[in-house]
């Protein structure tokens, strides 16, 4: 079973998919910094000064807790329910520039393995099967008249 485990694992295909995966975990955590500390903070100043970590609603608070609360933080912190829509903006800009990166990234990798077609310069002999070139007239191998649209 070890060995089998052993040829598995080694297998390119395998090894291949656990590089992507662990580049991707990297790749997504960068993504979510450009998002957290880069992107959202100029967005939220245009927006007058809204941090989007803070945007939620509160479905319940806990009793005797204020009325409202400045941060989500102080809401978690006394118990209050809540619905985070701006932890879930950050999450869709997150992924929206993962899903580009990756779009951007997958079309070089297509593109750099897109090749021209080959251009076909001889063809072969109906009679001997020899490849001669296009231009022929007469094959030199068997002699035999070629036509001239092959």
């Amino acid at each position: 079973m070890l060995n089998e485990f052993r040829k598995f694992a080694a297998r390119g295909n395998v090894v291949d998919m656990a590089v992507g995966i662990v580049l991707g975990g990297a790749f997504g955590t960068i993504a979510k910094s450009l998002v957290n500390d880069v992107l959202m903070p100029p967005i939220g100043m245009l927006l007058g000064n809204v941090n989007f970590e803070n945007l939620f609603v509160v479905l319940q608070s806990p009793p005797g807790a204020p009325g409202a609360f400045a941060t989500l933080a102080d809401a978690q912190a006394a118990g209050a329910v809540t619905i985070n829509y701006g932890v879930f903006v950050n999450s869709i800009v997150s992924f929206l520039i993962v899903a580009v990166a990756m779009f951007i990234l997958v079309r070089a990798i297509n593109q750099m393995h897109r090749q021209e077609a080959p251009v076909t310069t001889t063809k072969s002999c109906p009679r001997c099967a020899m490849t001669i070139p296009l231009a022929a007239s007469r094959c030199p191998h068997c002699t035999s008249e070629l036509q001239a649209a092959q």
